[in-house]
């Protein structure tokens, strides 16, 4: 895959599409992989706070699991290792890792950061999902 392959060299490349001239495969590819995800102001903000108190290099880690109440769960966690199949989302300095099989699931979703009267959370805004329970940490497709 192409941005595996060069994201360790420009962890920000999702931009560079907009900056730099690139031929006209490699362009298609990063903007259909920039779409696949997106992260608002509020997340990276709230990513970036997490991610202070981590160790230099560490990554959010979004990734989709069988079980929940609907069917699938997000998972959140901290991650200092990025694999050969994860994608890396990036935004205000920060880095989001999902690995290839849950963007199956999560294509086109955006994560968010909402902070209201019951409670604050990362919120997984997915077209994808048919059905998502209460909690919203879980969904169907």
């Amino acid at each position: 895959m192409v941005w595996g392959r060069w994201q360790s060299f420009l962890p920000n490349l999702v931009f560079v599409p907009l900056v730099f001239p690139l031929n006209s495969t490699y362009l298609t590819l990063m903007t259909l992989e920039a779409s696949q995800f997106a992260i608002t102001d509020s997340a990276a903000s709230q990513i970036s706070k997490i991610l202070s108190a981590e160790a230099q290099g560490s990554c959010l880690r979004v990734a989709v699991q069988g079980g929940g109440c609907s069917g699938f769960s997000y998972i959140f966690s901290i991650d200092d290792t990025q694999t050969s199949d994860d994608l890396a989302f990036a935004r205000d300095g920060i880095t989001v890792l999902i690995d290839e099989m849950s963007i199956q699931y999560m294509e086109g979703a955006q994560i968010d950061w909402v902070d209201d009267l019951i409670g604050a959370s990362f919120q997984i805004k997915n077209p994808n999902a048919t059905a998502s329970c209460g909690c919203g940490t879980s969904f169907d497709v």
